[in-house]
């Protein structure tokens, strides 16, 4: 069986100015705007992964969470659901076609999954 690798990573805050200094100071990383509530970062480099700063305006808790690469996010909704966990935040696809979800575990941890966009070829 193989395993799921964890490829992105996302901290969601009403202070994303503060939430970027402080990781731009810690561990050198720099952001790049994308939208106006999303900046991304390739803190990962050519050994880790990459992730973003969403900004929540207030309208939610701040968080950290850490998104799982799936090939079928709504099946993996679905199996979370049966192994005791909850839907969070219900399937979504992007403009540019990738899907994502985030689940509740059974402790209340947050986690997100998602599929790539299908091959355009």
């Amino acid at each position: 069986m193989s395993t799921t690798p964890i490829t992105w990573f996302e901290f969601g805050t009403d202070r994303p100015d503060e939430v970027e200094r402080f990781y731009g100071e810690l561990f050198g990383w720099t952001f790049e705007q994308q939208g106006p509530s999303y900046r991304v970062t390739g803190a990962g480099g050519d050994t880790g992964i990459g992730g973003a700063i969403r900004t929540t305006n207030g309208d939610a808790a701040s968080y950290a969470v850490f998104y799982a690469e799936v090939a079928d996010v709504a099946e993996t909704c679905r199996r979370a659901e049966a192994a005791g966990g909850t839907v969070l935040v219900p399937m979504g696809t992007t403009p540019t076609g990738l899907t994502r979800a985030q689940l509740r575990d059974p402790a209340g941890n947050r986690v997100g999954v998602f599929a790539p966009p299908p091959d355009q070829g």
